[in-house]
């Protein structure tokens, strides 16, 4: 069978930061960046200084060829271009004190290792129209939420709070300690998605598309379900299964 991938857009050249100096300073200033393209040969004192800042600021490094940074476009880049944020970025507790202070149950998804751009935005999109208060992503290992992104989104990218925290296992912590409990969809578990009650506040961890939940998180995570199905197939998309999850939150909320 052939595999058939979705044209990903080159990126408008206002959209990028070219070159190190350029890189830094825009961490400096405060500017959100979605990620930073590194040249996989290049080195020296400038190139640490990014690595920490963007450690410091959340900002995923992805380490590629020159052609790839080649293929952006631009001159001078000197080894180094950045992707300037579509998303404007919130802190958690933040977002959490704000649903509360407003006197509604919080709710969130937590994406873990989700990187096909197409089922980012579509979860974004079901988050949005059941009433999802927040997505949680990691700063690695996630896809980039980007131009086209936003459009499989629909725009509801641009409508939700997004958190990007550095670490999923302290983040369920952090939950825990605002009294939220998290639920994790595993097609093992023997509890049924309709089994959990999720009129609670609740976040729901969704597992990357090839291997599910990141087994220690799964450890943490208060209760595991699984959605039953009549066949014997494999599993669902991770998009439309955070849809079926998301509609029983929605049922279980206002019935």
């Amino acid at each position: 069978m052939k595999n058939f991938r979705q044209q990903q857009h080159r990126p408008k050249k206002n959209t990028l930061i070219v070159g190190r100096e350029a890189v830094i300073e825009a961490m400096k200033t405060g500017k959100q960046l979605e990620r930073i393209y590194l040249q996989t040969t290049v080195h020296g004192e400038v190139i640490e200084e990014i690595r920490k800042l963007a450690e410091q600021y959340l900002v995923p490094i992805n380490k590629v060829p020159v052609e790839k940074l080649n293929n952006f476009n631009v001159s001078n880049h000197e080894g180094c271009i950045a992707l300037i944020s579509k998303i404007q970025y919130q802190d958690l507790q933040d977002v959490i004190s704000f649903i509360v202070e407003k006197g509604e149950v919080p709710l969130f998804i937590i994406l873990d290792s989700i990187t096909d751009i197409r089922n980012i935005g579509a979860i974004a999109r079901s988050a949005f129209c059941f009433g999802v208060n927040g997505i949680i992503i990691p700063d690695k290992g996630v896809g980039a939420l980007n131009e086209d992104a936003i459009l499989t989104s629909a725009g509801a990218l641009e409508k939700i709070a997004v958190c990007r925290v550095s670490s999923l296992i302290k983040t369920v912590d952090d939950l825990h300690l605002n009294g939220i409990k998290v639920f994790a969809s595993e097609m093992t578990a023997t509890k049924k998605v309709y089994d959990i009650n999720m009129k609670e506040p609740c976040a729901i961890v969704m597992g990357g598309e090839e291997h599910g939940v990141y087994q220690p998180l799964l450890k943490i995570c208060d209760e595991q379900f699984q959605i039953p199905m009549l066949s014997d197939f494999d599993s669902l998309n991770v998009s439309v299964a955070t849809g079926i999850i998301l509609y029983e939150v929605m049922k279980q909320r206002t019935l």
